[in-house]
């Protein structure tokens, strides 16, 4: 022995390996979150002022027809890869079923499982 002992220090081959992928899956896993928030339209504001997005259909990945509320009146507005177009204001307001704006499911169910945790806690 020459008193030179070979120890694994911190940066040796496997710990690096150990930290490239942990840091892959963090990235991954905001990828995916960002990817379903905005497949489950989540993300971003709603509105609950003069202006709030009803309703909205789907009519390809990029296109989709919204009818948006501002003040008293409704619009139909495009909305596509080419940006925005008014369609039509509507002269009758589409009556909501509920009285108030339609909510994602996901938003109510949560809103409800919230609810129940707060009586048991």
């Amino acid at each position: 022995m020459n008193g030179l002992a070979q120890t694994s220090g911190p940066l040796s081959a496997g710990s690096l390996a150990q930290l490239t992928l942990s840091l892959l899956a963090i990235i991954a896993l905001i990828i995916a979150v960002s990817w379903l928030l905005k497949r489950l339209k989540i993300a971003g504001p709603g509105g609950r002022g003069d202006i709030a997005v009803i309703d909205q259909l789907g009519l390809g990945p990029r296109e989709r027809i919204v009818l948006v509320r501002v003040g008293d009146h409704q619009v139909l507005v495009g909305v596509g890869a080419s940006g925005i177009v008014a369609l039509t204001p509507l002269a009758t307001p589409i009556a909501i079923a509920n009285g108030a704006e339609a909510e994602p499911a996901f938003a109510e169910r949560l809103r409800e499982l919230m609810k129940r945790a707060g009586r048991a806690a």
